[in-house]
């Protein structure tokens, strides 16, 4: 009979080796298995951290990430703890706020400028900890202020005893010992095979059941096609060991929640930048929703505990989500903090990637999709825009497209109103204006902003590392875009009058698909004058409004929100399509 090692003992094992290899006067107090980390407890962590030779030996010893943290017992008061961190930090980092989470014993030190709170080498962080017993975490403040980045924090500290046992749980289902190592990986589609949205796919390995991506399927009239396929399951959703989002779009994070509210309790990995927007995404899905008095599938109940329950990562780090796989996620250049999905199976021994959507070439926002994997035996790859007959117009005479466009709008007195995805798109075609705009090649008009891209346009400015490197560069040295003085905020109902006045103006809104949104509103008030330019510059599904005028519609009929009654529109504006931006 073979001999068959407990969890039990495997994690001691684990305890054993790094009690053996730690400094005595380090003072170890405990280890504890947190998700894919291993946190150590030391009542003097000075004596691992001032050269770091320890932690890295453990690491490679282990293969884990090791974590050092502070015994409770020699943490400074947090008052104490403001006090030295002020002292500490230097004043050009522009500290906001400061957060304690008391369980894990970590200080969230909010700033503009992270890096100069790092220090060279990290020399900062290490003085914090060695000073106050706090474990300092460096999160960036959005230089426009984003309600969803306060709310995360408020999220994870407010529920920080559910998260610490959440973490714990995984830590030690990641770290049990391997049973089977040889049983065939199974590939089950699930969704976006074959279609645009809802992509899903399951990946079971037979030690691990590994879910990458869960979608939902815009224009989709019944909740069977909307959702991917979970009634083709052969087993629970509890049975899932992990799920990965690639990207914060709907058609690949939608129904998160939805397998949270039927008993999924598991881990959601992604990047901290996918999980904000994904939060903003959802909340907005359940208000169009019941805006259009239908049930929505999740509450908001089921966010919170989705964000519980995520563990968010970088690009390039290795992290194991179970005995068999090691997960690596990289830039898929496709919106912010995309990536394609990398799977070390078996050590090594089957290494599959998943793209997800991607973009290969550089844009103004991001920066291309990385290529440079060592081994990769299974590949499964979008193919959106991939056909022989799909030959996207050069982008550049796209863009000269666009302007002319807007230019003639707006020399004939007429307003231009952009459909536009909350989430990369939105950000994409606010740089292309502030650029043209502070070039004179557009006219110096106001260019109004509303709806949910307000919201993600903040959160793109608290992650300018996942931007491109030329944008990175540029809001590092003071000269972000998406400030430019053209742009004005549609943050109350009260200001749309402005721009629906009789002067010529550019007006971005969501939804991009006009399936509800404030672009509905204005197209309402702009539709019927020749004046005017519609202009979409991303992807319109089948059952939108938007392909139904892109097809050619002349007129719609919609709701009239004042009378609760159907009108209908005539269309005599002119319509226009960016075929070069609906990558």
């Amino acid at each position: 009979m073979p001999n068959i090692t407990t969890t039990k003992d495997h994690l001691a094992t684990i305890r054993n080796i790094i009690f053996s290899n730690f400094p005595k006067d380090a003072g170890l107090n405990r280890i504890e298995f947190e998700g894919p980390e291993i946190a150590i407890y030391c009542r003097n962590p000075s004596a691992v951290l001032t050269d770091g030779e320890t932690v890295r030996k453990l690491a490679k010893l282990l293969k884990k990430r090791i974590v050092i943290r502070s015994d409770p017992s020699v943490r400074k008061s947090q008052e104490e703890t403001v006090k030295i961190l002020s002292e500490l930090i230097p004043k050009e980092a522009e500290v906001k706020n400061y957060t304690f989470d008391e369980d894990k014993g970590d200080v969230i030190i909010e700033a503009l400028k992270p890096r100069i709170v790092i220090g060279t080498g990290g020399s900062t962080l290490r003085a914090a900890l060695i000073q106050t017993g706090w474990r300092p975490v460096v999160v960036r403040a959005p230089e426009i202020r984003s309600g969803i980045v306060s709310s995360m924090l408020r999220v994870l500290t407010n529920g920080r005893e559910y998260r610490q046992r959440f973490l714990r749980e995984v830590g030690e289902k990641i770290h049990r010992p391997l049973l089977f190592s040889d049983a065939p990986i199974r590939v089950v589609p699930l969704g976006g095979f074959g279609e645009v949205g809802r992509s899903a796919v399951l990946i079971d390995t037979g030690e691990t059941k590994v879910l990458l991506d869960v979608g939902v399927k815009a224009g989709a009239t019944k909740l069977i096609d909307e959702f991917p396929a979970f009634y083709a399951l052969d087993f629970p959703v509890e049975e899932i060991d992990a799920v990965v989002i690639a990207h914060a779009h709907m058609d690949h994070q939608g129904a998160l929640p939805y397998l949270f509210k039927y008993g999924y309790r598991g881990p959601v990995y992604m990047t901290a930048p996918t999980r904000d927007l994904m939060v903003l995404t959802q909340k907005d899905y359940i208000e169009l929703k019941q805006k259009m008095g239908e049930i929505p599938p999740y509450g908001i109940e089921h966010i919170t505990k989705a964000v519980q329950h995520t563990i968010t990562i970088d690009w390039g780090e290795v992290t194991d989500i179970s005995p068999d796989i090691k997960l690596t996620l990289a830039n898929a250049g496709h919106i912010l903090g995309s990536s394609v999905v990398h799977l070390n199976i078996g050590d090594g021994k089957y290494n599959l990637l998943y793209t997800s959507d991607l973009k290969y070439s550089n844009t103004r926002l991001l920066d291309k999709a990385s290529t440079s994997f060592n081994k990769v035996d299974c590949l499964i790859i979008e193919s959106t825009y991939g056909g022989k007959g799909n030959i996207m117009p050069n982008r550049l005479q796209e863009e000269e497209k666009f302007v002319h466009i807007i230019k003639k709008t707006i020399e004939q007195g007429g307003k231009v109103l952009i459909p536009t995805l909350a989430v990369g798109r939105a950000q994409e075609v606010m740089m292309i204006l502030a650029e043209k705009i502070s070039s004179k090649e557009l006219p110096d008009v106001p260019v109004f902003l509303d709806g949910m891209l307000l919201e993600s346009t903040a959160i793109h400015t608290a992650y300018p590392e996942f931007l491109s490197i030329n944008l990175r560069k540029r809001i590092y040295q003071g000269d972000n875009p998406f400030l430019h003085q053209a742009f004005v905020r549609i943050d109350d109902v009260s200001k749309r009058d402005e721009a629906l006045s009789n002067e010529p103006c550019i007006i971005l809104a969501t939804s991009g698909m006009m399936t509800g949104g404030p672009v509905l509103e204005y197209f309402k008030e702009l539709c019927s004058s020749e004046k005017n330019s519609l202009i979409f510059v991303n992807y319109q599904a089948e059952n939108t409004l938007g392909r139904t005028i892109l097809k050619g519609a002349r007129e719609v009929t919609l709701s009239d929100p004042l009378s609760s009654s159907q009108k209908t529109y005539q269309i005599r504006m002119s319509v226009h399509v960016m075929e070069g931006f609906l990558d």
